[in-house]
């Protein structure tokens, strides 16, 4: 990675994890490999396996359960790293590690917890996150994939869209009603095995992160037994809260990594790409953009590091998760418009990463929690409505 990021006030073992973590990922998944993935829209299984043989999915959870006990600045670190690399494989970590195993670790019943966790840390369980649906996105609360209790059981009926790594999911963590007149206060989340009797997954066409799909997944009376429950009976909408700052702030620690690649990428080819006798890179009207998006992406990363000290110190970071989300995915999908325009028709065309870097960018300011929906946030703690 660049000079600029190796002097933000990094501790030592953190720049080792970095030299280390930087040397398997440019052997495992090097950028000739990613671009043929992303055409073939394959999985990077190995990539992801030598993440879980290195220990790193296990970053995130206390050692009692079997993880490593890292501060979530670590863990943000750790994202910022591997989405530099690729920011692909880091939202499939992020599916199956946060929003997958993170729920297993804090709601799940013990001899739930027990028998699937492992499998997480150790890579062979792989996870996906059931949540939107066609007519419900932001409004999360009006889902209406149904799960009706019968003996033991509960059924669930319904069809989710947009759901990233389905398609290689061991295990859904679908979102439900259970209580279809009670609002939010009717929502109740399960475990289903991905390849239960009435579940089917159909990948869906998208203009980035390929390898890892978003796709749909429907539901056919699909029976799951009551202690796949995850919490208790209707207190989903709470499990559903817990954890947005955490998901605000590893979504924009992927778009700084991501923002500082574009930024190196760019200025690697701007000092070789030659014009009139001289790099291009020694014109200002370049080497300015240049200038510019490194701004973006250190001012990125200052809100980053600010966010997550004040969630490592267990205090409110509503605001600053979400003003940092907004402000890392909004400028990710900038700094990759201006990266694409500094390489002119290179960055244009599909044999270079340039342009996956802009299509991969520009889901983040939708997903996570939508920037306009953020705003209404920031706006109600400023006392605006």
């Amino acid at each position: 990675m660049s000079q600029a990021t190796k002097n933000f006030g990094l501790s030592e073992e953190q720049l080792l994890m970095q030299e280390s973590l930087s040397k398997l990922l440019e052997k495992v998944l090097p950028s000739d490999l990613a671009l043929r993935l992303d055409e073939a829209r394959e999985f990077p299984h190995d990539a992801y396996q030598a993440l879980a043989e290195a220990g790193y999915m296990g970053l995130l959870y206390p050692v009692e359960d079997g993880g490593l006990g890292a501060s979530l600045e670590d863990f943000a670190f750790f994202i910022e790293t591997v989405a530099y690399h690729n920011t692909q494989l880091a939202s499939a970590y992020l599916t199956t590690v946060l929003y997958g195993g993170r729920h297993l670790q804090v709601a799940a019943q013990p001899e739930l917890k027990k028998e699937l966790l492992p499998h997480v840390i150790d890579g062979s369980g792989k996870m996906a996150f059931c949540l939107t649906e066609a007519d419900t996105g932001s409004d999360a609360a009006s889902i209406v994939t149904r799960a009706k209790s019968d003996g033991d059981d509960f059924v669930i009926h319904g069809t989710k869209m947009f759901i990233t790594c389905a398609h290689v999911a061991d295990h859904l963590i679908v979102v439900t009603k259970t209580d279809p007149d009670a609002g939010h206060r009717g929502i109740t989340m399960f475990v289903v095995d991905a390849d239960a009797p009435g579940v089917t997954i159909n990948p869906m066409k998208t203009v980035g992160r390929r390898t890892i799909h978003t796709n749909i997944v429907s539901f056919d009376n699909v029976r799951v037994p009551a202690t796949r429950m995850l919490g208790t009976l209707n207190n989903g909408w709470g499990q559903l809260m817990f954890g947005l700052n955490l998901e605000r702030i590893a979504l924009s620690a992927s778009a700084v990594g991501n923002m500082q690649r574009i930024v190196d990428y760019a200025s690697a080819y701007a000092r070789e790409r030659v014009q009139f006798g001289k790099p291009i890179a020694s014109y200002q009207a370049v080497s300015h953009k240049l200038v510019d998006m490194q701004i973006m992406t250190d001012a990125g990363r200052g809100l980053l590091y600010r966010a997550t000290s004040l969630l490592d110190a267990d205090e409110d970071c509503s605001s600053a998760s979400a003003i940092t989300k907004i402000f890392t995915t909004e400028h990710n999908v900038l700094c990759a418009d201006m990266g694409i325009q500094v390489m002119g028709g290179a960055g244009y065309s599909m044999e270079h990463l340039m342009q996956m870097f802009w299509r991969d960018s520009r889901v983040g300011p939708i997903g996570g929690g939508t920037n306009e929906i953020l705003r209404n946030v920031v706006g109600k703690r400023m006392g605006l409505s």
